[in-house]
C-alpha cells in the first residue's frame, strides 16, 4: 500500500494507517480524489509544531531592527461604539 488512502480504506485498516504512519512517515487520506488530511506519528508532530524561541528573540531577528522605523501610538480618544 502506497502512504495514500481512500476514507474507506483508512476506516478499514486504522490500525495500519496509524503504525505506517509511525513507521514509514505521513499517510495521506483523501476523500472524492483530494487530499483530505495527513496522518503523521505524534513524534513528528511534536518536532514541527514546536516553538523556536520567544517573542523577544523574534522581535530582536526582525530585519526591521535598526531600520529607523519609528511608531508612535496615537493620543486620541477611543473612537465611540454603539452596541
Amino acid at each position: 500500500m502506497a502512504d495514500s488512502w481512500t476514507v474507506a480504506e483508512a476506516k478499514a485498516k486504522f490500525s495500519e494507517v496509524v503504525e505506517k504512519a509511525r513507521t514509514d512517515g505521513p499517510q495521506t487520506i483523501t476523500r472524492h480524489g483530494r487530499t483530505a488530511v495527513v496522518v503523521v506519528a505524534a513524534e513528528e508532530w511534536d518536532r514541527k509544531t514546536r516553538r523556536t524561541g520567544n517573542l523577544a528573540e523574534f522581535f530582536a531577528a526582525s530585519p526591521l531592527r535598526g531600520s529607523g522605523i519609528k511608531i508612535t501610538r496615537r493620543k486620541d480618544r477611543a473612537r465611540k461604539v454603539e452596541l
